[in-house]
């Protein structure tokens, strides 16, 4: 038998039913479901250093097992020094099972490692039912050697969902063990 993610397996197991119940869906297909993860990090001083592009792509593909590809500008923008094709970013998507030992990773392990954590914030919704999630510095993955790095970067963290509100997609969040402060989203 081939190798199945804890929170794939959960998500099939327990989660799908008790949303299902929860929000009185008909049928299990009905059930909103974790459709990707996109993670982006902009490295807005790679114009000057062409190195921070291609540390960042090698620690993003550390962090997510997954190869990083540079994010290019779009157009011009000269107060920035910045030519259209430029690299100023780095990012990453990940679906399946690569998604959810992320995501296991994420919640277990790097967030707890956060100074002072109280919980995500719950204000990260879209109105459609995708969450992105700020985070400050890159250190807080163990797979990272704070001795090798050179710069503190953030990344954002977009959960992509199926669900249709916001309120289906903080229950789906919260099922897979996310730590949200304090739930008050608006059914938009």
């Amino acid at each position: 038998m081939s190798y199945v993610p804890r929170l794939k397996s959960k998500y099939k197991d327990e989660i799908r039913t008790a949303l299902k119940d929860k929000f009185q869906y008909k049928s299990v297909m009905q059930v909103p479901k974790l459709e990707k993860i996109a993670i982006n990090q902009g490295v807005g001083a790679a114009t000057t250093d062409k190195k921070l592009i291609e540390s960042a792509i090698s620690e993003l593909t550390t962090i997510t097992g997954q190869l990083a590809v540079a994010a290019k500008s779009k157009k011009d923008i000269s107060n920035f020094k910045l030519r259209k094709g430029m690299p100023v970013g780095v990012r990453v998507t990940l679906r399946d099972s690569q998604m959810y030992e992320f995501l296991d990773r994420l919640i277990s392990v790097a967030l707890p490692r956060i100074r002072d954590f109280k919980g995500i914030n719950d204000k990260g919704f879209d109105g459609h039912g995708n969450y992105t999630l700020g985070i400050s510095e890159q250190i807080i993955f163990p797979e990272i050697n704070i001795d090798k790095i050179n710069k503190i970067m953030g990344m954002d963290i977009t959960f992509v969902t199926s669900a249709k509100n916001d309120v289906e997609a903080l229950e789906l969040l919260k099922q897979f063990g996310l730590p949200f402060k304090n739930q008050t989203v608006n059914n938009g």
